[in-house]
């Protein structure tokens, strides 16, 4: 049974199943993943409730006020095609709803997936180092 929570004191210390970040050249460490989870403005979790892992999320960074972006939304090999990445969307754009402005970037085959959910095809750019996938410390 696949539970949605939110990210928070009672569940992180669920541990995570394996295959996040799959087929990334440069993947962050689990510490890295928790790191990331725990500086967002929001996270939810989709629970294996009989295995007690984490087998997939979804984060926001916001400034709190008007704007929100959804950086990372990820469910283990094993899992995707059961709607859990649906489910775990649902979950977030209602949380964020009260916001002007709610974005994300997405690979062109991924966008209808974001057009069920109500989201609609916009322009960006984007720059990606992939040599720092793996994560930066804050400045010093």
């Amino acid at each position: 049974m696949i539970e949605y929570k939110r990210y928070d004191e009672t569940t992180k210390e669920i541990p995570f199943a394996k295959g996040f970040f799959k087929g990334w050249p440069n993947p962050p460490s689990e510490k890295t993943h928790r790191r990331v989870l725990e500086n967002s403005y929001r996270v939810f979790v989709a629970v294996d409730r009989e295995k007690n892992e984490i087998v997939g999320f979804i984060n926001a960074i916001s400034d709190g006020i008007l704007t929100c972006y959804i950086p990372l939304l990820e469910v283990v090999e094993g899992y995707q095609g059961k709607r859990i990445g649906q489910e775990l969307a649902k979950h977030m754009l209602n949380e964020l709803q009260e916001f002007y402005m709610v974005d994300l970037t997405c690979d062109n085959e991924k966008q209808p997936f974001y057009e069920e959910l109500g989201m609609y095809k916009s322009f960006g750019m984007v720059q990606r180092n992939f040599h720092n996938q793996q994560g930066v410390g804050p400045k010093q």
